[in-house]
């Protein structure tokens, strides 16, 4: 018997199921999260939104890897005595496992994500502490706006903080909203589009460790490419270039370890340089340190220390934590109330009025939807009879 599309069980309203997921349901938080992260394991990998690129990276790290041990390593373990060939061979392995390690933690790491606030901060509190006051003023008859800036004491220096009209508070030092992500990152240094995550606090670490690792064994493949080319020309008493048409693939990957450890190389030497002066790259890029005092830079071996010999921070943000469904009407209803900017009784008021409206209309919607079924009943013979059951 033909089943009209709009009465197929696929389509059909389960008015219970719609009521426990807006009233009282709980869900994770990296379910209701507002941010572009993907989450995999239940919220306990939190990677950046455009995953996808691990895969390319992947790729051109494993790939000249597999050149290597397939066809370069056999005249190395043949050139080589007491099995050395094997271990120039094992060596590269180990180093492609842990590349591979450090790419995962870099990319699957909550790199430092600030909690967003449910609604912003109190204006007039704001304005009492900020230094800047003529932003507060606002008009006349409108309502007390928040400051954009805040003036806050780093080691004796005022640096200036931003309010984030997304996330609804004002930025820590040294934090930026990454608009890829739409998130307010912790020390942030850049959006990576290689490990397709930002790299900021509490991921930084893995990030420069899978970068110098990288190029590292980027020179170690270029190297021994060059033996076995040398060795191929003593065994043959031949030249270069016809040692390169015997092992074509020692030449392929000699050109592409070439490139690849320039960039490498001039990225890793670029980030000590952050390192040691307590820089991050969009610091280095916005502010230019090196033109005035730097208040984050605590002395070379103090900087280095901070990066390498303290433990991991905890992140701020428990995605696997229990909230309530609803919760993220409340992001959506201040956003309906202009951005989240501005706060006071007649905003409350129409937020209030907001929620009624729709737990009204969700009942509207039920009824309606009893309604068409008894209609139903009748004209089909009770083929929609359970569309709104409950």
């Amino acid at each position: 018997m033909y089943s009209p599309q709009w009465l197929s069980p696929g389509n059909r309203c389960n008015s219970k199921e719609r009521i426990n997921n807006t009233n009282g349901s709980q869900l994770q938080l990296y379910q209701t999260w507002k941010g572009r992260n993907r989450f995999f394991l239940g919220g306990r990998l939190v990677f950046g939104p455009d995953i996808r690129a691990l895969f390319l990276t992947l790729f051109l790290i494993l790939v000249p890897v597999a050149l290597f041990c397939a066809f370069v390593s056999r005249g190395l373990v043949d050139a080589f005595p007491h099995r050395l060939g094997y271990l120039i061979v094992a060596i590269s392995l180990i180093f492609s496992a842990l590349i591979v390690i450090l790419l995962l933690l870099t990319s699957a790491t909550d790199p430092g994500i600030v909690p967003r606030n449910a609604h912003p901060p109190d204006a007039d509190d704001e304005c009492e502490t900020s230094s800047i006051s003529t932003s507060c003023l606002g008009s006349q008859t409108g309502p007390v706006s928040l400051p954009p800036m805040k003036n806050v004491t780093v080691n004796g220096i005022v640096v200036k903080v931003k309010y984030c009209k997304t996330c609804m508070l004002y930025r820590p030092p040294r934090c930026s909203h990454c608009s890829i992500c739409d998130n307010c990152i912790e020390r942030f240094d850049h959006h990576c589009p290689w490990v397709g995550q930002c790299i900021g606090k509490r991921n930084y670490r893995y990030f420069f460790m899978f970068v110098s690792t990288t190029n590292l064994l980027s020179l170690y493949v270029f190297v021994f490419c060059w033996v076995n080319i040398k060795k191929i020309m003593e065994a043959h008493h031949c030249n270069i270039w016809r040692a390169l048409v015997k092992s074509p693939a020692s030449g392929i990957l000699i050109m592409y370890t070439f490139v690849v450890s320039w960039f490498l190389g001039g990225l890793t030497a670029f980030h000590l340089y952050l390192i040691i002066t307590n820089q991050t790259t969009y610091e280095n890029y916005r502010y230019r340190y090196e033109r005035k005092m730097n208040p984050f830079n605590l002395g070379c071996a103090r900087n280095f220390k901070d990066i390498f010999c303290t433990g991991m921070a905890s992140s701020r943000i428990n995605f696997r934590a229990k909230v309530n469904a609803d919760r993220s009407s409340s992001f959506n209803a201040s956003s309906y109330l202009g951005g989240g900017t501005t706060t006071n009784s007649s905003d409350m008021h129409k937020m209030k009025n907001f929620d009624i409206g729709v737990g009204r209309r969700q009942a509207v919607d039920i009824d309606e939807c009893k309604e068409t079924d008894s209609q139903t009943r009748s004209s089909v013979g009770g083929v929609g009879a359970d569309r709104c059951e409950g």
